[in-house]
């Protein structure tokens, strides 16, 4: 209880003190030049580093994820490397074969380097919020790189809620292990017993929080995030058989703020006015009903980033 009451006197002093505007930035274009001018419009230059460009590769059947096509140059501009990790989940993903296979057979492989960061084993590296983890879980080839590129697909999550940077840098950066670890809110750190230690939920969505700022701390000021709002399905994807898109392309946000910018795109989502062939009902729905703004809270309570926000429209 005592250990409750400190954690909750420090967020809400951490939350006090987070006062300050992030910059969002925005085009309305999605296309492989204004992915690059936007990561340019973000003034956190990758030259000389040694960059890990982590995307989702998607899930075999999958037809929404980031295209090759779309994010080669901006991969290319940065000198870049993909990086993944396998899943914890039955499918296209879960093992070294497979997952260099789903790669090769959506194309990855024949724009950049690729890496599953967890082929070769993983590694643990320090949280700061250690209300359910101790420790986050990662591939162990995550030190062949000193900046990371966050490029994340924008859309529907059957279990966060929604998908963007932070589950990019929680889920998608942890390795098979590790999402079993974060899932099960610290439960488990073996993929065999995820399923009988599935945590509450808010505890999952804290769990993904702490994580996410355990990859940027490591990274420090060497890491940039994008969120691309295209293809916004309801489901992740992970999925293999995703719900029809009903949502219409919108636009690529980035920040060096993960939290303001998962609640920039979040808010667009809420805000938008329905119209015919742009239906944000099903999303907005599908958020709510597992409390995924809590992560964003969450997210800002520790200390990763804020959730007051200017939005810099790069059209203009």
């Amino acid at each position: 209880m005592k250990r409750n009451l400190l954690f909750t006197l420090a967020i809400a002093l951490i939350s006090t003190m987070a006062t300050a505007q992030s910059k969002v930035y925005m085009t309305r274009e999605i296309t492989p030049e204004s992915l690059v001018k936007i990561y340019k419009a973000l003034g956190r230059n990758a030259d000389g580093h040694r960059v890990a460009v982590k995307i989702s590769t998607g899930e075999g059947g999958n037809p929404n994820y980031l295209k090759p096509e779309l994010i080669g140059a901006l991969v290319d501009t940065v000198r870049g490397t993909i990086v993944e990790c396998n899943t914890a989940y039955d499918g296209s993903r879960n093992s070294v074969a497979a997952h260099w296979a789903t790669i090769h057979d959506h194309g990855f492989d024949a724009i950049a380097p690729v890496d599953l960061m967890d082929e070769e084993g993983q590694m643990k590296i320090p949280v700061r919020d250690k209300r359910h983890i101790k420790y986050d879980i990662v591939g162990d080839h995550l030190p062949r790189y000193d900046f990371m590129v966050n490029l994340a697909h924008f859309k529907g999550h059957a279990m966060g809620g929604y998908g963007g940077v932070l589950k990019n840098a929680s889920i998608g950066v942890a390795s098979a292990d590790g999402k079993a670890y974060i899932h099960s809110a610290g439960k488990t750190d073996q993929v065999e017993g995820l399923w009988d230690n599935i945590a509450e939920q808010d505890k999952f969505l804290e769990s993904m929080a702490s994580a996410a700022q355990a990859v940027d701390d490591y990274f420090g000021d060497n890491i940039v995030y994008i969120n691309v709002m295209n293809n916004m399905s309801v489901d992740c994807d992970c999925d293999a058989h995703p719900s029809e898109v009903l949502l219409k392309d919108y636009g690529i946000l980035a920040s060096t703020d993960p939290v303001a910018l998962d609640k920039a795109c979040v808010d667009i989502i809420f805000n938008m006015k329905a119209t015919e062939g742009n239906d944000n009902a099903p999303l907005i729905e599908r958020i709510n009903s597992r409390h995924g703004l809590h992560t964003i809270d969450h997210a800002a309570a520790i200390g990763l980033g804020s959730l007051d926000y200017e939005i810099i429209d790069i059209d203009k």
